[in-house]
């Protein structure tokens, strides 16, 4: 069973993600909180098959909930509401950015805030699969059936889950009945403190403060040393377990092409003859089924992080990423969907590997429409990104073509800027935006579109137009060797 883990701040959400048949959580990424975050989480149920979260639960030094334990409160009730089929467990966590930001300091490696949420909630998850095997010995671990002792979910109870597990059920009216209750309580703290502050005198009250702070401080840096101590004996032991169990992760990005794959699968240690025999053996999955005769696992390889043992082949690691695109494919209803646009499946995922390489994500539904536009006046497609595939192809060095001319004059049947048309197959692996960007584009009727020196994408109707725009916004971009 897959997880999510969760670290809610109030301008960003990191992510994590575990499997409960090798126990490790794995950060993911994060999210930024602007109104965008539910579709994000929805989208993350998709691709990781789980409606199954761990959020953390900030508590003070003392070990009490504080304001932002009422915000993740909240949280977590608007969880269940945009996503009903979602299960909610929390987490009590406190200083867990601290400790992943010192673990990111460890490696000695450049990172972003975003990282640090990340790791903080690989952490929150970690500590939720431990003390859950610990409290679960007897029973199946983290199975979908599971109910734990900590639920409050009765017999007579709402409930909002799409399954029988206790363990991640929220109920909303009484997380909204508790967030109140601790933000009352908030408040009436506030009052009696300045009550007491008018009250006593100013010599009293400089030495309660005096003594609250020594005492705060003492014991916070105990505490603190204590955890930290406790947080590094703890990962020093899951190191060492990974180590024993020889788990390591391989990432394929949306984007990325057989070339790029092929060099870290040998990176990571398996051998170049390895690679190639993995690439060119028969996968029994339907979907492939519809490819031309050589055609090779280029854009079948759906980006995604996994956990692998390094006994696992590489037929076993490509097995996996495509089970990742069946999987997509299937959900999202893509040979229909392509077929209504015209397309079979094979042709769908070829352009969604242009549109994945000539453009951002909130541009891939436009840039797809150009580009169906422009199938269907046929006009060829022009884009320089299947140009420089080709020449990937033939010169991957780029010693026999040098310059950018010479690369669009490649004679390949990949090369839209040579051939009208799609290319013979994809350019790289796309993912889930763009693979649903084709099968459903933007609703305008542009011909031409550049990305400017400012990142910005400007579409236009005409050549004329188009020629306008490359001279006013892209005199640099441009003119980038391919």
């Amino acid at each position: 069973m897959k997880i999510i883990g969760l670290d809610v701040g109030e301008k960003r959400i990191g992510v994590a993600r575990a499997d409960s048949s090798t126990r490790i959580a794995v950060p993911i990424g994060f999210i930024n909180v602007d109104g965008s975050e539910w579709q994000e989480i929805a989208k993350l149920c998709r691709i990781h098959n789980t409606s199954y979260f761990v959020v953390g639960l900030p508590r003070s030094n003392e070990g009490n909930e504080t304001a932002q334990s009422v915000y993740v409160r909240n949280f977590a009730k608007t969880l269940v509401e945009r996503i009903p089929e979602a299960k909610v467990r929390f987490q009590d966590e406190s200083l867990t950015s601290v400790v992943a930001e010192e673990r990111l300091k460890a490696r000695r490696k450049a990172y972003e805030k975003g990282e640090i949420d990340a790791e903080a909630a690989a952490i929150i998850l970690q500590d939720f699969i431990e003390g859950f095997s610990n409290k679960e010995s007897t029973a199946s671990p983290l199975s979908s059936d599971a109910s734990g002792p900590s639920s409050r979910a009765s017999a007579s109870s709402p409930r909002r889950d799409c399954g029988s597990s206790s363990e991640f059920a929220v109920d909303s009216e009484k997380l909204q009945n508790l967030a109140k209750k601790e933000a009352d309580k908030v408040k009436l703290k506030a009052k009696k403190t300045k009550h007491k502050m008018k009250t006593a005198t100013k010599t009293i009250l400089v030495l309660v403060v005096a003594l609250v702070v020594a005492v705060a401080a003492t014991g916070g840096v105990i505490w603190y040393k204590k955890r930290k101590e406790e947080r590094e004996r703890y990962f020093a032991e899951l190191e060492a377990k990974q180590n024993e169990e020889s788990v390591f992760q391989f990432t394929i990005r949306p984007g990325e092409n057989i070339f790029e794959i092929k060099k870290n699968l040998i990176e990571v240690g398996y051998s170049a003859t390895e690679v190639d025999e993995a690439f060119s053996a028969p996968y029994d999955f339907a979907f492939l089924q519809g490819r031309p005769e050589g055609a090779t696992l280029e854009g079948y390889l759906f980006g995604e992080t996994h956990e692998f043992y390094k006994t696992d082949s590489v037929k076993d690691i490509l097995t996996k990423y495509l089970e990742g695109m069946e999987q997509v494919i299937t959900e999202n209803n893509l040979e229909a969907r392509y077929a209504e646009r015209g397309l079979t499946l094979y042709e769908g995922i070829t352009l969604a590997s242009v549109v994945q390489k000539e453009s951002p994500d909130a541009e891939m539904p436009t840039v797809a429409q150009v580009f169906l536009s422009r199938l269907a006046y046929g006009i060829s497609l022009g884009s320089d990104v299947t140009a420089s595939y080709a020449a990937d192809i033939v010169d991957p060095d780029r010693q026999t073509y040098t310059d950018n001319q010479a690369i669009l004059g490649i004679d390949s049947c990949y090369n839209t800027r040579l051939y009208r048309g799609l290319p013979c197959g994809p350019i790289s692996n796309p993912g889930l935006a763009a693979l649903l960007a084709v099968a459903q584009p933007s609703d305008t009727a542009y011909l031409y579109f550049l990305t400017g020196d400012d990142g910005l994408m400007y579409y236009s109707y005409t050549e004329a137009e188009h020629i306008q725009n490359a001279a006013s916004h892209c005199q640099n971009l441009c003119t980038v060797s391919l």
